[in-house]
């Protein structure tokens, strides 16, 4: 038997198998590196855009580009995050206390000395005006 004769065979077997295996992946909820959360980023406060500069410097590396989440730590664009359920306050003392593990599987977050709380409270700010265009209130 000629392996040649039977290639286009394997190929369709080959890209079948590829098929059902990235269907397999999404339906069990599988992890898709490439994806990322696409964050609406709406046009900005004065304050608000002093909070994404200090975002970006103290929190990005594990809260992700424009609050989207990362391997290393949640999205705030997430439900969890809303105002009415972590108010201002909360993400304020996370980052001056440090916080226990409880909505994710991320491991504790440590307190972050770098940041104060005029700081912090600019970073909720770009976080908030963040939520509100991708829909979350």
């Amino acid at each position: 038997m000629n392996v040649l004769s039977n290639l286009p065979k394997y190929i369709v077997m080959i890209v079948l198998a590829g098929g059902i295996f990235i269907v397999f992946g999404k339906i069990t909820g599988g992890s898709d590196k490439t994806s990322a959360l696409v964050v609406n980023v709406p046009a900005l406060s004065a304050t608000a855009r002093e909070g994404q500069q200090l975002f970006e410097a103290n929190c990005m590396a594990c809260h992700g580009k424009n609050a989207a989440g990362s391997e290393q730590g949640p999205p705030f664009i997430n439900n969890i995050y809303r105002p009415n359920h972590h108010a201002d306050q909360a993400f304020v003392l996370a980052a001056l206390r440090g916080v226990r593990s409880h909505h994710w599987r991320f491991g504790n977050m440590p307190s972050q000395p770098q940041v104060n709380e005029t700081q912090m409270l600019k970073i909720v700010r770009y976080v908030r005006e963040l939520q509100r265009a991708n829909g979350i209130n």
